[in-house]
């Protein structure tokens, strides 16, 4: 079993969410610490095989967690956002950047 790990900001994002939405991206969490792939997880495009987005949609809203798998051993939670995009079901590049950075930042981190 991996441990999950949260880069700080992401944590604050996270829960800001409501507790449901909270509760079922744990569970999702908690899945991929044993290895395998919830259903509402996907390969994030534009990141390569090892970078996931957990997609949740709630009530009116779509909220999402990014995490990261073989930075090392264990499972980093990126980001968390409720994505309010204007284009459509793209995620907005403002949080693709975002995702890019931390990605960058962990990554020197856990040299």
């Amino acid at each position: 079993m991996r441990s999950i790990y949260w880069i700080k900001v992401a944590d604050k994002d996270f829960r800001k969410f409501p507790k449901a939405v909270q509760e079922v991206i744990h569970d999702a969490l908690a899945i991929a610490a044993e290895g395998q792939k919830a259903d509402i997880a996907k390969p994030m495009k534009g990141f390569g095989a090892s970078i996931y987005e957990i997609a949740l949609p709630y009530q009116t809203n779509a909220y999402r967690a990014v995490y990261a798998l073989q930075l090392d051993e264990d499972i980093w939670v990126i980001h968390a956002f409720q994505k309010k995009s204007k284009t459509g079901i793209k995620t907005p590049k403002q949080d693709i950047d975002l995702i890019r950075e931390r990605l960058k930042r962990l990554k020197e981190i856990l040299k």
